[in-house]
């Protein structure tokens, strides 16, 4: 039963159009991701505080996304929220990633003989 579930979510995938990424998503979430990171690090650099520089960048990335679109409904566009979620999730990889190295360091232990 496994493999024939297996077998037909596989093939099913293929015709779905949920997969398709768009370039421009795309562009959001490296753009995402661009200022989410300047901001985490700048952030971090003034305050050392990583959860600070963590929330502000997410909140930073988030901010452009939705700004972006208020842009391209004064330009009679449409409201597009999958540009916003994708520019946010650039700003989360980003982020996240620059927290889980950022601020580790190894600590030395003496040797003693």
């Amino acid at each position: 039963m496994k493999i024939i579930t297996t077998t037909l979510i596989l093939f099913l995938s293929n015709i779905c159009s949920a997969q398709f990424v768009s370039a421009d998503d795309k562009l959001h979430l490296g753009a995402g991701a661009l200022i989410s990171a300047t901001t985490y690090i700048v952030v971090y650099t003034a305050t050392k505080n990583k959860k600070k520089a963590f929330w502000m960048s997410l909140g930073t990335s988030v901010l452009a996304g939705v700004t972006k679109e208020l842009i391209d409904v004064s330009e009679n566009e449409r409201f597009d929220t999958g540009e916003i979620v994708a520019t946010t999730i650039g700003g989360l990889t980003a982020s996240t990633t620059i927290n889980l190295f950022v601020g580790k360091k190894k600590k030395r232990v003496a040797l003693v003989n």
